[in-house]
C-alpha cells in the first residue's frame, strides 16, 4: 500500500537526469512523461505519452536495438509494468546490454485517477522478477539518500539493467503538465540521431 515514507519522485528522478550522460536515450511514459521535462529537456529524451501506458519499456528497447553504441533508459511506472510483466522477458531475451528500466512504483495508476494497482498491498518484488527473467543487474530503494549515494554504482553495472525505485505521488502541478507535442519530439530525436550517426 502506498505510504508517506518513500522518496521524493521528483528527486529520484533528478537523481537519474544528472547521471546521464551526452548521447544517451531517455524514453518516459506516463506520469514520468510529465515529471521528466521539468527537470531536462533535449532531443534525446522522448516523452512517448499518446495513451500509450506500458510503451516506454518496449520503445526504448528498440531504440536500444537500433542504437546499440548509446546506452537507452526507460523510466516507467509500476501500473505500466505490471500491464506488460511479458517486457522483462522480451529485453533479456533480445541480449540487448545498452538498456536500463527505472521503475517508479508508487503503488497507483496515478495519471489516470490514482487508483490502486492490484500490486498496491501484496509484497510483489519487482526486483526479483527481473531477476527471474533474467536481468543480470537488479536494484532496489525505498530510501533517497542511499539511491543517491549507490545511483552511479548502479547505473554502471552489467546491462540490461532494472532499478526499482519505491516513491511517493508526484506533486499535482507536475500531474497537470501535458509532455510536449510528439510530433515535435519525433523531429528532434530524428535530428538528434541523424547528426550523430
Amino acid at each position: 500500500m502506498p505510504t508517506l515514507n518513500n522518496m521524493p519522485v521528483v528527486d529520484a528522478l533528478q537523481v537519474v537526469a544528472d547521471l546521464c550522460c551526452g548521447n544517451q536515450l531517455v524514453v518516459t511514459n506516463q506520469g514520468s512523461a510529465r515529471i521528466w521535462p521539468k527537470l531536462r529537456r533535449r532531443s534525446l529524451d522522448f516523452h512517448y505519452n499518446p495513451s500509450t501506458m506500458s510503451g516506454a519499456i518496449p520503445l526504448a528497447l528498440g531504440l536500444a536495438l537500433a542504437q546499440p553504441q548509446r546506452e537507452v533508459v526507460a523510466v516507467s511506472g509500476d501500473g505500466s509494468l505490471l500491464m506488460s510483466l511479458g517486457s522483462l522477458v522480451t529485453v533479456v531475451g533480445s541480449g540487448v546490454t545498452n538498456l536500463t528500466i527505472v521503475l517508479l512504483d508508487n503503488g497507483l495508476y496515478e495519471v489516470t485517477g490514482g487508483q490502486e494497482t492490484p500490486a498496491a498491498r501484496s509484497a510483489v518484488d519487482y526486483a526479483g522478477l527481473a531477476r527471474a527473467a533474467g536481468f543480470p543487474s537488479t536494484a532496489e530503494f525505498r530510501d533517497f539518500a542511499n539511491w543517491q549515494t549507490q545511483a552511479a554504482d548502479v547505473l554502471a553495472l552489467p546491462g540490461p539493467r532494472f532499478v526499482h525505485l519505491t516513491v511517493s505521488t508526484a506533486p499535482p502541478d507536475y500531474l497537470t503538465s501535458s509532455t510536449p507535442p510528439l510530433a515535435e519530439q519525433l523531429a528532434g530525436l530524428q535530428h538528434a540521431l541523424s547528426m550523430e550517426d
